[in-house]
């Protein structure tokens, strides 16, 4: 496949903005109430459900399709099959380098992230709380390395599909910069230092865009595309059940995060639409 410098500097822009999406979640997050985190419950389901939506009705078919011209309908379909559950257990394996406790899968976890009480009339720092918002920030860069990867691939196959990806990760980030500045913000009182540590989060995706650089271009073609967009998939879907929707289900009800999840759907059906037509 012949890749023009246009497309490669497009592909890039697409993976560093997706990232810097993290920055605007961090700054939602100061404008919410203290004390109620139903937004954020809808936000985390909304990103799951752009995430599994675009997952089964954009990438894994463009593996199927690639896989099939090349080995035919049976082994074709089988290999994308393989790859997608072998990205799923690259995820898992991503996620195990992640300490159990940054994993806020626990309803007691959501009394953590309150605001800390005044003690004789000054706020006294949570340094748990603020702990949490660190490691919280160092495992969202970590997951953040292959959701830059899969921008940078796939807009290198197509620019619309590409657009497509970073906009469902570019979402999925916002929340994510929340997750990473509320409990920073409420244990410290500090907006500057929350948003910073939310920002840098967000940064590891131009990086995973440049592992995709030097690992993918070389051998850039139908087939490679094809194994690297169903373990992209694996890698989403994985990222929704196991991490998305666990934490929209602690933070709000549950019919706050199907919600999320349904409006998640919807809205990445009809921007793909769009995105098709134009």
């Amino acid at each position: 496949m012949d890749l023009e410098l246009s497309q490669i500097s497009i592909a890039f822009l697409l993976a560093t903005l997706a990232g810097i999406s993290t920055a605007i979640g961090a700054l939602i997050a100061f404008f919410s109430r203290q004390d109620n985190f139903t937004f954020l419950s809808i936000g985390l389901g909304f990103s799951a459900g752009v995430m599994i939506y675009i997952s089964f009705m954009e990438i894994l078919p463009s593996s199927f399709v690639d896989f099939t011209k090349v080995y035919g309908e049976f082994i074709g379909s089988s290999l994308a099959i393989l790859f997608f559950f072998v990205g799923s257990l690259l995820a898992a394996l991503v996620d195990r380098l992640i300490p159990e406790d940054l994993h806020i899968k626990q309803k007691d976890d959501y009394n953590e992230l309150k605001i800390c009480p005044l003690v004789s009339g000054v706020k006294r720092p949570n340094l748990a709380l603020k702990r949490t918002g660190l490691l919280t920030a160092i495992a969202i860069s970590i997951h953040n390395l292959p959701e830059g990867f899969a921008t940078f691939v796939s807009s290198l196959d197509n620019i619309s599909f590409g657009v497509a990806i970073a906009i469902a990760v570019a979402i999925h980030n916002i929340p994510e910069g929340m997750a990473v500045s509320l409990p920073i913000y409420h244990a410290t009182g500090e907006k500057r230092k929350a948003f910073k540590y939310a920002a840098l989060s967000g940064l590891t995706e131009p990086i995973g865009a440049l592992i995709g650089f030097f690992l993918i271009l070389p051998f850039i073609g139908e087939l490679t595309l094809a194994f690297t967009f169903a373990i992209i998939a694996g890698i989403m879907v994985y990222i929704s059940f196991d991490e998305l929707l666990p934490a929209a289900r602690v933070y709000g009800e549950a019919h706050h995060c199907l919600y999320g999840l349904f409006a998640g759907m919807a809205v990445m059906a009809f921007s793909l639409i769009l995105l098709n037509v134009a």
